[in-house]
């Protein structure tokens, strides 16, 4: 396979497509318009409104105060601009899916699930540090790996130790983005 098919097959399962977000957007459209048009010929034809008969709309804003039209503009112009935003904010940020690329070998593509990376650098840290992979949690996000440690009471830990073991794992991984780990250690209280 050639570099830009696996380059087009890991986007495909690393982002998610905004397929959801387009459809209900054209739906909300085709209800407005369609309420539109049923409205229009609601009065067209002399029958009573659904919730507004347009001209009775159009009546009540020309013969509202004039000190209250600007507030309703800007108010209206206000709530269409930040549905416009979140929108186009929707539309354009790429979604991104919890997963990430290996970049193991030439003409390869392998994609891991952030869970998967949790739970394999998890069980490598109970391994090499000895503490019980039940005291270990490991959230893996875009970018970030977060690693909290939970030793029983009177069990010493290398807090420098556990990061080197966490960093050298996630940089045997190969990960695509790289990411970055925090670790931390949190000692049970004597009343838990």
């Amino acid at each position: 396979m050639s570099d830009a098919v696996l380059r087009t097959v890991v986007r495909r399962e690393t982002h998610s497509p905004r397929t959801v977000a387009m459809l209900v957007v054209v739906v909300l459209l085709l209800l407005a318009i369609a309420y539109a048009a049923v409205e229009i010929v609601l009065s067209l034809t002399g029958q009573p409104a659904l919730l507004v008969a347009p001209g009775d709309a159009l009546n009540a804003a020309v013969q509202a105060p004039t000190a209250l039209l600007p507030a309703a503009f800007i108010g209206g112009g206000a709530v269409v601009a930040l549905i416009g935003l979140i929108v186009l904010v929707v539309a354009l940020k790429p979604g991104r899916l919890s997963k990430h690329e290996m970049t193991r070998g030439v003409n390869r593509a392998v994609v891991v699930d952030n869970g998967v990376v949790a739970s394999a650098l998890a069980q490598h840290l109970s391994n090499e540090s000895g503490i019980a992979r039940d005291d270990i949690v490991v959230g893996v996000a875009h970018r970030s790996v977060d690693v909290t440690v939970r030793p029983p009471v009177g069990i010493p830990v290398d807090e420098a130790q556990l990061r080197r073991i966490v960093d050298e794992e996630i940089t045997s991984y190969e990960l695509t983005p790289r990411l970055r780990a925090h670790v931390r250690v949190q000692r049970a209280t004597k009343e838990s």
